[in-house]
């Protein structure tokens, strides 16, 4: 989801009875009919009505349709439309955080360290699989070894990649308050994310360890462009 649709879908939630209307439907075990809702809120119906359907509309409620006597066939009368939080998430950070993505990357390396595949290496292959899998389900690009569509795929996971002559620099670590507490660990597992990424693309790309203030710890750049001063260019052993 965008940011313009997370946006406009928490923005709905600025309005006070929209709000408590969401918080009301949210909390309850079983969907919630507009009369219910209005009666429990102490708000008109035709109000009600309005900030649920604008809810539905942001994707924060869902809708269905029962009869609510229980009664079927003719004579039971039209069946009521209820209302339900939806299950679609919403998580708006500035600059953005992918911590469910380094969540994805440790569960799944610690299954493969319960099969026998010592845990350094289960990390490393992990991530790199992970962005394996990222780029193949991304749009198709012409050009192999080309910057900018790492780049493009990248965006996507929040990195604010710059393409600057031989390489992308990566404004934005994705899993910064991670990479603050563990530092080598992250920034390895994001290396590798990022090799895997450029190697799905079928590039001749290197993702590199350049840690700067203020920057994502990796770069990336095309594998013939020379190696700079304190630069690691594979993952960590």
């Amino acid at each position: 989801m965008d940011l313009s649709a997370q946006a406009a879908g928490i923005g709905a939630l600025a309005d006070d009875t929209r709000r408590a209307l969401y918080e009301y439907v949210s909390a309850q075990a079983e969907p919630v009919g507009r009369e219910q809702a209005a009666t429990e809120l102490g708000v008109a119906v035709h109000n009600v009505n309005f900030h649920l359907d604008r809810l539905v509309t942001e994707g924060l409620l869902e809708v269905e349709y029962r009869r609510l006597s229980g009664k079927t066939g003719p004579g039971a009368g039209r069946p009521s439309k209820l209302y339900r939080r939806a299950s679609r998430e919403f998580a708006v950070s500035l600059p953005p955080r992918r911590y469910e993505l380094v969540g994805d990357i440790l569960a799944a390396a610690v299954s493969c360290a319960a099969e026998g595949v010592p845990l350094d290496q289960a990390l490393h292959e992990s991530a790199r699989r992970e962005g394996l899998s990222l780029a193949q389900g991304a749009e198709k690009f012409d050009r192999a070894g080309s910057l900018p569509a790492l780049a493009q795929v990248l965006r996507s996971q929040g990195f604010e990649p710059q393409v600057r002559d031989d390489e992308v620099v990566l404004s934005n670590c994705p899993f910064d308050a991670l990479a603050q507490k563990h530092t080598a660990l992250v920034c390895g597992l994001n290396q590798s994310f990022v090799q895997g990424v450029a190697d799905s693309l079928g590039s001749g790309i290197t993702a590199c360890l350049e840690p700067e203030p203020g920057r994502c710890c990796v770069k990336a750049r095309r594998a013939s462009a020379p190696v700079r001063q304190g630069e690691h260019p594979g993952p960590p052993s």
